[in-house]
C-alpha cells in the first residue's frame, strides 16, 4: 500500500511517518514537499520515506506528483496552522489550507485516482462554545473565531461537500491541541519550554513571558493523535468527521507550572500584551466517545510526559 503525507515536513506529519514504518513496514510512506520546506525533522527519515515535489497552491505540480505516486491513502496534514499568523496573514492563511484543499482535490478527480483522504481538522472550528455545550461532540455548532479556524472550517465542509457531490473518500479528523518534541517554538507549549532551555543555558534573563494563562485546552500527545490518525482511515466510515483529544482541560497557568516543575531554575512570569490574541476561545474540551468507540482508541502518553519530552528536545536544540 502506498501512503502520501501532505506536510511531512511539519510536526505532525514527521511523527505520522515515524509511527507508520515503525508499525507498518509494508506500507511505502511518500511526502510532498516545496523545494524550500526545511526537513530537519525528517533528516532522521532519509532513505526510510521518498519525498516527491510538489505545492497545494500549484495543481500542475500536484498532478504530477499524485501521477507519480498513486496512493492508496492521503492524509491531508499541509496548512498554515499557527492561529496568531492567521491574524496577520488571513488571506495567505486561508489560500494555503483551503485553496490549497480544493487544488489536491480537483487534481484527485481530474486524474480518476480513488484514495481514501484524511482531512486533518482542528478543535479551533468550534471557537465560541457555550457552557451547556461542553465536551464539544462533533455535531456542536462550528462558531470560529479566527481567521485560521475559519480556513479549517472551510476545510472540513468543503471535505463533505467533496464527499456528497463527487463520492470523494474523506474522513475528517478534529485534533484538540497536541504537544510534544519538534513542536515549532511559535506554540504556546513549545515556547514555554524553549524559553526554559535557554535560561538553563543562561541565554535568556529568568524571565518567562506569557499571554492568556487563563485559556483551557485539551492535550494530547502527538505521537497518541498520529495512531489516531492512521484508524481514522482504517476505520472510519467515509464521509464522517471524528474528533480526537484526551477529554482533559487544562488552563494554560496549569501547562506552565508543570514545565517550571521540571527544572531546577528559578524563574519569574510576566505577562507579554503582544502574545494576546484580538479575541480568544476559552475552553476546547473534547467529546472524543464516536471516535474511541469505533476504533478503541486511547491516549497513552500523559501530558507531563509529553512536556518532559519536549523540553529535553529543547535542551538539545538551545
Amino acid at each position: 500500500m502506498k501512503v502520501l503525507i501532505t506536510g511531512i515536513t511539519g510536526f505532525a506529519g514527521s511523527h505520522l511517518a515515524d509511527y507508520i514504518l515503525a508499525h507498518h513496514q509494508e506500507v511505502e510512506v511518500y511526502g510532498l514537499v516545496r523545494w524550500r520546506s526545511r526537513r530537519e525533522n525528517i533528516t532522521h527519515l532519509e532513505g526510510k520515506i521518498l519525498l516527491v515535489e510538489g505545492d497545494l497552491k500549484d495543481i500542475v505540480s500536484l498532478k504530477k506528483a499524485l501521477v507519480k505516486i498513486k496512493p492508496d491513502w492521503i492524509f491531508h496534514l499541509a496548512a498554515q496552522s499557527f492561529v496568531p499568523t492567521s491574524w496577520q496573514c488571513p488571506a495567505e492563511t486561508f489560500s494555503i489550507n483551503a485553496i490549497g484543499q480544493i487544488n489536491l482535490f480537483e487534481a484527485v478527480l481530474d486524474l480518476g485516482l480513488e484514495p481514501k483522504i484524511q482531512i486533518a481538522g482542528s478543535s479551533e472550528e468550534y471557537g465560541l462554545v457555550l457552557e451547556d455545550e461542553i465536551p464539544m461532540k462533533e455535531t456542536n455548532p462550528l462558531r470560529p473565531l479566527s481567521p485560521y479556524a475559519v480556513s479549517k472550517v472551510a476545510q472540513d465542509l468543503l471535505a463533505y461537500q467533496y464527499w456528497k457531490s463527487y463520492g470523494l473518500r474523506t474522513v475528517r479528523t478534529r485534533g484538540f491541541n497536541h504537544t510534544g518534541p519538534r513542536r515549532g517554538e511559535v506554540f504556546i507549549c513549545s515556547n514555554f519550554a524553549r524559553q526554559i532551555a535557554e535560561i538553563e543555558k543562561k541565554k535568556r534573563e529568568p524571565v518567562i513571558k506569557v499571554g492568556n494563562l487563563e485559556a483551557k485546552r485539551d492535550f494530547t500527545d502527538v505521537r497518541d493523535i498520529v495512531r489516531a490518525y492512521w484508524l481514522s482511515l482504517e476505520k472510519g466510515e467515509e464521509g464522517e468527521v471524528y474528533n480526537i483529544g484526551t477529554g482533559r482541560a487544562y488552563a494554560m497557568k496549569d501547562i506552565l507550572d508543570m514545565l517550571i516543575s521540571l527544572t531546577q531554575v528559578k524563574v519569574n512570569v510576566q505577562v507579554d500584551p503582544q502574545r494576546l490574541r484580538p479575541s480568544d476561545v476559552p475552553i476546547l474540551l473534547a467529546d472524543t466517545s464516536k471516535f474511541r468507540q469505533l476504533t478503541g482508541w486511547e491516549p497513552k502518553i500523559p501530558l507531563r510526559q509529553s512536556l518532559a519530552d519536549l523540553l529535553d528536545y529543547w535542551r538539545e536544540r538551545v
